[in-house]
């Protein structure tokens, strides 16, 4: 579970660098899911959770696309 959490951190930090409004949010959002899990017991919900987390680090790294202003037209 731990790994996982850095996992996501780590990504976050990548996908979001230089943008510190969703830097925050993410780190928000990734600390509440784990904060609001972290007394789960049974252990086909705490597979199902970590699938799920799993599933959403993939998606940051491979479909989210930061964008730069290059000119008052272009991005």
């Amino acid at each position: 579970v731990l790994k996982l959490f850095k996992l996501l951190h780590r990504t976050r930090q990548e996908v979001f660098k230089n943008d510190t409004r969703a830097l925050e949010a993410a780190r928000q959002k990734i600390n509440e899911e784990f904060r609001n899990n972290q007394d789960e017991t049974s252990e086909e919900k705490i597979n199902e959770l970590l699938k799920i987390a799993a599933d959403v680090e993939v998606i940051l790294r491979t479909s989210v696309i930061q964008a730069v202003h290059t000119d008052s037209d272009k991005i």
